[in-house]
């Protein structure tokens, strides 16, 4: 026997840029809370270190005021990112947070650059472009 099981067709697949913001928007909105009371349990130990409040509940690795500030900053700026790709915005990560290894190439060498307007260490004669201020 065959039995034959018959479907209606589903949503089209969809090929187009930010399909998923809905789900960046409620992750954004999850990791708002989660960084507040990581900022508070941060904040707690640290007023625990000078003497404010009783002892910190917690042991361990997650026993250091700097665990938890570094973590509730990084969920923090997650979920400003997410939320800001949620909106409609592009999915940047702010620029100090970009890692670049190794030093940074020459911009290549404008031949319509006049000779005096360049870098010293662009020019092929190793001349220095004079100064006007005087002093």
């Amino acid at each position: 026997m065959i039995v034959r099981i018959k479907l209606g067709r589903g949503h089209a697949f969809r090929r187009t840029h930010g399909k998923n913001r809905h789900l960046a928007l409620a992750g954004g909105a999850l990791l708002i809370p989660a960084s507040l009371m990581a900022y508070v349990l941060g904040f707690w130990r640290l007023t625990s270190d000078i003497g404010v409040t009783r002892e910190f509940a917690i042991g361990g690795l997650f026993s250091h005021w700097q665990v938890w500030i570094c973590l509730a900053a990084t969920l923090h700026i997650a979920a400003t990112v997410l939320n800001r790709y949620g909106r409609g915005g592009e999915f940047h990560l702010p620029r100090v947070l970009m890692i670049h290894f190794g030093a940074a190439a020459d911009p290549p060498e404008d031949p319509a650059t006049p000779v005096a307007n360049r870098p010293a260490a662009n020019r092929k004669d190793g001349s220095r472009a004079k100064s006007s201020k005087t002093f």
